[in-house]
């Protein structure tokens, strides 16, 4: 079976970080050689009881203790354990082949859980600065924000040429199975896991959209729409960094590759937050971009060219869509980033935002990534 299905018409791996929550935008790693002033504890920033615009200054994955403050650890979190060394890593399947495999639920009636909408705006803090051009970064590393700025004006560190017929952009999705309430209410069944095979439910759905308007912008893109966390949750990085590996050996002429993620933030006692946003009169799953940051082990050395990327495509979509964003996340997380340097992940929405509100995001986000593309 061929390793892609083409949308085309004209670390080591994540070993080093194994917590990964219902979304991929766990809290800020704790790591020895960062001070401690600098690490993400979202406990010590922020009370629930702030105003929701404020809600943006909590990692993604942050849970809420009690009523007065966030805590990273006060909910369980979705693990992937690294494979044992020697480990075959798992075949993706091809979404045709598993499409019955885990169907989306009918009869999800229990209303058991509460859903909240929640706008995550600009806020203000140590760890975050403004980019000249619209939009904000959270710095969770040793590097100054001073000397980040000074990147996040550079621009990307490679050209595109949108006439070229060969694939410029590549689309994937590491948890492809991931997906979100069909319908806009403020509540959901905690039975359902949020996951799926089915594509047109699924990650790939909003995957789909980014493409669409990327090839209306006459701009070659490559869809890999492969299953790499079914059956196997474990082992999808490594997974996805064959495919994503092969793709660029066949294709060399793409420059950027985005790994498209659905968040999961919901509080300890179970409320699902949903990220949203009103453009054009539409409500909007809000989106994060997340830039990983080489702490000397990971084998990234060009990380901060990734991270101009990032800049880049956070200021053009914040001011395209104003709202749509919530600040970068530069942190020290792998996500197979090293592979080139328009290597990003972005987390659409949480598991609270429907697939309407996500899939009108990736049409956002093709949009945006074509803007920047050709320049217009």
């Amino acid at each position: 079976m061929d390793l892609k299905t083409v949308c085309r018409r004209s670390l080591l791996t994540i070993t080093a970080f194994t917590i990964v929550p219902l979304g991929v935008s766990e809290a800020c790693s704790l790591l020895p050689r960062v001070s401690e002033k600098i690490i993400c504890s979202a406990a010590k920033e922020i009370s629930v009881d702030a105003e929701p615009h404020m809600l943006s200054s909590v990692p993604a994955a942050a849970r809420r203790a009690g009523k007065s403050a966030w805590d990273i650890e006060a909910a369980p979190t979705e693990t992937e354990d690294p494979l044992p060394e020697g480990a075959e890593i798992p075949t993706p399947k091809p979404s045709e082949e598993v499409i019955g495999a885990l169907p989306y639920p009918s009869g999800l009636d229990d209303n058991d859980g509460e859903i909240q909408k929640t706008y995550m705006g600009n806020y203000s803090g140590e760890q975050y600065f403004d980019l000249d051009g619209g939009g904000q970064v959270r710095n969770c590393t040793y590097h100054t924000n001073e000397e980040l700025k000074e990147y996040s004006v550079m621009g990307k560190a490679f050209e595109v040429d949108p006439s070229d017929p060969q694939p410029q952009v590549l689309i994937y999705h590491t948890h492809t199975t991931e997906c979100y309430e069909l319908e806009d209410k403020p509540y959901y069944d905690s039975d359902f896991g949020a996951k799926t095979t089915e594509p047109d439910k699924n990650m790939t759905a909003v995957g789909d959209a980014i493409c669409k308007e990327l090839e209306a912008n006459g701009i070659s893109v490559i869809h890999d729409t492969l299953v790499h966390d079914y059956p196997s949750y474990n082992g999808a990085y490594d997974s996805s960094r064959e495919t994503v590996t092969q793709l660029l050996e066949e294709y060399p002429s793409v420059k950027i590759a985005l790994d498209i993620h659905r968040d999961g933030i919901e509080t300890a006692d179970g409320v699902r937050l949903a990220p949203i946003t009103e453009v054009d009169g539409r409500e909007a799953a809000q989106i994060m971009i997340i830039s990983g940051c080489d702490d000397g082990t990971m084998g990234m050395p060009d990380y901060l060219e990734n991270f101009r990327f990032a800049c880049e495509l956070q200021s053009t979509a914040e001011s395209m869509f104003e709202g749509l964003t919530r600040p970068v996340l530069f942190d020290y997380r792998f996500y197979n980033q090293d592979l080139t340097n328009g290597s990003l992940l972005i987390e659409v929405g949480s598991h609270g935002n429907t697939l309407d509100q996500a899939v009108y995001s990736g049409e956002l986000i093709g949009k945006a990534l074509s803007r920047l593309i050709i320049g217009e």
